[in-house]
């Protein structure tokens, strides 16, 4: 396939991305959270749980994995990636080596791990990759983000997917502005709108072709600490405006990340930013994480024999986001 048509299947209807590349220390808290030690041996029975569902194909088109993910194997020797493109499903890998300390900027940060990629990118294709994800993270503060911080990262951003297409692989652009605060929605909007315009830009300065990359952006939303918080109309609204002004024509689509919102926000947005706004030049779809993985990771609860009990949960919530992403929920 061409990262064209990658692209395309990414986002085909009804069909979002479900992220499953937490790495070593995001996993352990969560299992930890749960009571569960994070080992060699705990990781795989659930990665293996969400690899493993019958029918996820449905509603899934591609899974975002993590380094040790992407070399697993069951217990017959089949690879992960095997199994899931077994149901039509595309995998993909997490790249970036995490949001640093960005100096000289305090509460900002910058996303690492461009060097040596290329290398990295030749070898996880080998493996089965078909797209990659690299995550930016922006935060609204006190006199920030700064123009230097949104920079950095939209360089970063951009480098990186240049690297991915000419790997052959399909770049999940993320550049995520984070919910933590007290702002207001009308400050999300402005954020976002100005992180998006910049990243485009630093995209064009790289020549990274647009037919040939996803958008994962926030939803232009309320701080989690804002006394007035937008209803999900005005986040449909405000979301689907922000994007309308700064994503060209020949994006393929946007696949939302879920980023601290509740199950059901996540489905509500998403839901209403398709039945309200159906003039959309590309697809609005998601990538979800926890969103997806939450109720799966608290049935399976480390356990061999509650494996069933987590597809069960992923595939439901899978078939409410699809719903979700065609206007139909």
């Amino acid at each position: 396939m061409t990262i064209q048509e990658v692209a395309l299947a990414l986002v085909a209807d009804g069909k979002g991305i479900l992220a499953m590349d937490e790495s070593s220390g995001t996993i352990e808290k969560r299992f930890t959270a749960l009571g569960v030690e994070s080992s060699e041996d705990t990781r795989w029975s659930y990665r293996y749980s969400l690899v493993s569902v019958k029918g996820l194909g449905q509603f899934i088109s591609g899974v975002i994995l993590f380094d040790e993910t992407i070399r697993s194997k069951d217990k017959q020797g089949v690879a992960f990636t095997e199994l899931l493109a077994r149901e039509g499903i595309l995998s993909g890998i997490k790249v970036d080596m995490g949001a640093k300390d960005f100096e000289g900027h305090p509460g900002e940060k910058n996303t690492l791990g461009l060097e040596g990629l290329p290398e990295r990118l030749k070898e996880y294709k080998e493996l089965g990759a078909s797209f990659a994800k690299w995550r930016a993270v922006i935060t609204i503060g006190e006199g920030i983000p700064t123009d230097d911080c949104i920079a950095a990262n939209a360089t970063g951003l951009a480098k990186y997917g240049k690297m991915c297409q000419d790997a052959g692989i399909v770049p999940i652009i993320e550049p995520e502005v984070l919910i933590d605060g007290d702002h207001t929605i009308e400050k999300s909007f402005e954020v976002s709108k100005k992180v998006q315009e910049k990243v485009f830009e630093a995209l064009n300065v790289q020549g990274v072709a647009l037919d040939g990359m996803i958008l994962k952006p926030s939803m232009v939303i309320s701080g989690k600490e804002c006394a007035e918080q937008a209803t999900p109309e005005e986040v449909a609204a405000q979301t689907v405006a922000c994007l309308k002004a700064t994503v060209p024509l020949g994006v393929p689509g946007c696949a939302f990340l879920s980023g601290g919102q509740s199950d059901e926000q996540a489905a509500s947005h998403l839901n209403l930013m398709n039945k309200n706004f159906t003039d959309v030049p590309f697809k609005l779809t998601f990538s979800y994480g926890r969103a997806l993985q939450r109720e799966a990771m608290a049935a399976w609860a480390g356990k061999d024999e509650n494996q069933d009990l987590a597809r069960e949960a992923v595939l439901k919530k899978a078939k409410v986001y699809s719903e979700a992403s065609l206007g139909t929920l």
